[in-house]
């Protein structure tokens, strides 16, 4: 699991031998039941991806409980939902599929890391399971892990946004597709170039 720039600052800190434990017990390709609990009770996580030249991306992805699935030990699946059609964390997949993760629980601090390799298939037999999703995100599990929960500030969650898809209930159109800078730009069949403008 660890480079030689790794073990630079493990070996200036004097923890190489925590760190190596830690990889030892802690770590793992696989996906077992108290992770998939963990996974599929999240609401949203961090996804990090970095394009052919290494420069990095860090998104948010958000949905309600289960948005992300464990499909089995070493796949997890995720929806694509319509966002500022920039796609860059898609764009770097397709270019670099090395993922890394990021689930919080912000409740009751507590965190998980996983790391793999992505696909998209625009053909996926799970879109169907999601409203509205424009692709699923899978994801090859290489490194599964806990991670320290210490310095997770304690938050609780006051509401869910509205503009998760949920199945029979309308998706509201974002105010920033309302506005007159973006109309004429976007999609032709997005719903918003029906919207009310906004100035």
């Amino acid at each position: 699991m660890f480079n030689d720039d790794h073990r630079f600052w493990q070996d200036e800190f004097d923890t190489r031998r925590i760190a190596d434990r830690i990889d030892e017990l802690l770590v793992t390709d696989a996906i077992d039941d108290h992770a998939k609990e963990f996974i599929e009770a999240r609401d949203m996580f961090f996804l990090a991806t970095v394009d052919p030249d290494g420069n990095p991306q860090c998104s948010y992805k958000g949905g309600d409980p289960g948005f992300v699935r464990v499909v089995d030990e070493h796949t997890i699946a995720f929806p694509v939902f319509d966002g500022n059609g920039m796609f860059l964390s898609l764009g770097n997949i397709r270019a670099q599929a090395k993922v890394g993760m990021l689930f919080i629980d912000f409740e009751q601090p507590n965190r998980l890391r996983v790391n793999g390799i992505a696909t998209v298939d625009r053909e996926d037999p799970l879109r169907d399971a999601f409203t509205d999703a424009m692709l699923v995100v899978r994801v090859r599990t290489t490194h599964v892990f806990p991670n320290c929960s210490r310095y997770i500030h304690r938050m609780d969650l006051v509401e869910r946004s509205k503009f998760v898809p949920r199945a029979d209930t309308e998706t509201p159109v974002p105010d920033w597709k309302r506005m007159r800078w973006s109309q004429d730009r976007l999609p032709s069949n997005d719903p918003a170039r029906d919207a009310e403008l906004l100035d």
